[in-house]
């Protein structure tokens, strides 16, 4: 039972510990991070192409075989951008963010417009799009700051989930202890 995969908290304990490490140099290696962060990318981007196009030559039917070989095409095409052209990838990375950042501001202040017949207090969502709009502006106008901004934001969310992760390893690893000291006792008795 000790082999089951909820009981190996130490791959859980690796994983938080991997994160927080990771957390530390993306606040203190800002640069560093967003290459790496690029260099991910770049790798999942190739996988994620390579494998669409040998799922093009399977034999399943009714699958469209052409539109995996574009999709691999273009999963392969991105992480030659992403590793021959780093600073390009970051940039459309927050690119992304900011238009994301601008859309849903937008999209929260006509729903707020349209709930402020529903509901009372619909001025927070509108709000909230407000300053998703200013933060995505901001983003947008000087990239070199909302790449770091970006890098740091992602370094505290990688610290965090680190930190719960290896809590949660020892946590297991107590619950693995009370199901093998239990076993014992049954078969004690």
């Amino acid at each position: 039972m000790g082999g089951t995969t909820i009981f190996r908290w130490w791959a859980v304990l690796i994983r938080g510990i991997a994160a927080v490490l990771f957390g530390a140099v993306a606040l203190m290696r800002p640069a560093i991070s967003l290459a790496l962060l690029v260099a991910l990318f770049g790798t999942y981007a190739l996988l994620d192409g390579i494998f669409s196009i040998v799922m093009a030559f399977r034999k399943d039917k009714g699958a469209p075989w052409w539109a995996f070989i574009i999709e691999g095409i273009a999963g392969i095409i991105v992480a030659g951008i992403a590793f021959t052209r780093p600073g390009l990838t970051a940039l459309v990375l927050l690119f992304l963010v900011a238009g994301w950042c601008i859309v849903t501001g937008v999209a929260e202040i006509v729903e707020a417009i349209r709930l402020r017949t529903l509901i009372r207090g619909e001025w927070m969502l509108a709000l909230i799009g407000l300053l998703s709009i200013i933060f995505g502006v901001l983003i947008a106008a000087r990239p070199g700051a909302g790449l770091a901004t970006l890098v740091a934001l992602l370094g505290i969310y990688a610290i965090l989930f680190g930190g719960l992760l290896i809590g949660l390893s020892f946590r297991l690893r107590r619950l693995q202890h009370d199901v093998l000291d239990s076993a014992e006792m049954r078969r004690a008795a």
